[in-house]
């Protein structure tokens, strides 16, 4: 017989692909199948996902190198992990429109002065706004995709030049960073509906959520390059700098690009 998905000559004995990995499937496609694909993946207590959410906290470098250096099958693709997490974000968004509707216009009522500000009289880019803060949290999944390769070619630049024991290159610190903002969309999604749920401000959860979210982040980059506590310090100040600076070029860019296609329509 051969592999349904590398068409590798394989011997009926063996119940998995030499060359690819894939598990061979002898039966017909049935709902109990299918089930016990998906409690494979995702429910039983030791799943891949299950392991993968567990080990980027405990053990980040296992998850991120190990992938990194070619272990594929241990933990979840870093792709499909990422789509998992949008899938939480678009769930997330649902549940706090539909059910905490007057809980986030009460938080963000905060914002409404600034939003007022940027259109007075005056303000060269009052005409062009970026969208309201409703407008950021319904399009959440899109931030988080463009962020993704914003904090990577941050993490790629500093660690180009502050070269630490580990040195990888850019694809390298793109699976890091889909890992790492992975794992932070999915507490994030996670924790905010269950803090809703008991009633706490959103802005407050928020910036709960955004400090731990910092010190992950810390924890991750001194796992997985092997430095030093100030050694880690100075890389990830460095990081978020060379992030802001890059996000700022980016809006700019954006605003840029909006005035002339504007003015041009």
């Amino acid at each position: 017989m051969d592999c349904k998905n590398c068409n590798t000559s394989l011997k009926e004995t063996i119940n998995f692909c030499p060359l690819c990995g894939a598990k061979l499937i002898r039966n017909r496609l049935t709902l109990k199948n299918i089930w016990s694909e998906i409690n494979e993946q995702f429910i039983s207590i030791d799943n891949k996902f299950f392991k993968t959410f567990i080990h980027l906290f405990t053990k980040p470098e296992l998850v991120i190198n190990g992938f990194i250096d070619g272990t594929r099958k241990k933990y979840i693709n870093v792709i499909q992990y990422f789509a998992i997490s949008l899938t939480l974000v678009g769930i997330q968004v649902f549940l706090m429109n539909t059910f905490f509707s007057e809980d986030m216009a009460t938080a963000l009522d905060f914002f409404k002065p600034l939003e007022e500000a940027s259109k007075t009289k005056g303000n060269t880019f009052s005409t062009y706004p970026l969208g309201s803060f409703e407008e950021i949290n319904r399009y959440q999944s899109i931030i988080y995709i463009i962020t993704v390769p914003l904090y990577t070619l941050a993490t790629w630049l500093v660690y180009l030049v502050i070269k630490p024991k580990k040195r990888y290159n850019f694809t390298e610190h793109l699976v890091l960073n889909l890992y790492y903002n992975a794992q932070v969309v999915i507490i994030t999604a996670v924790v905010s509906i269950l803090f809703l749920c008991f009633g706490f401000n959103y802005l407050l959860i928020s910036s709960f959520v955004t400090l731990l979210i910092f010190i992950y982040f810390f924890y991750v980059l001194k796992r997985v390059f092997e430095t030093s506590f100030w050694d880690t310090v100075l890389h990830f100040l460095l990081v978020m700098i060379t992030f802001g600076i890059i996000l700022i070029i980016v809006s700019v860019i954006l605003i840029m690009i909006t005035i002339l296609v504007s003015n041009v329509m």
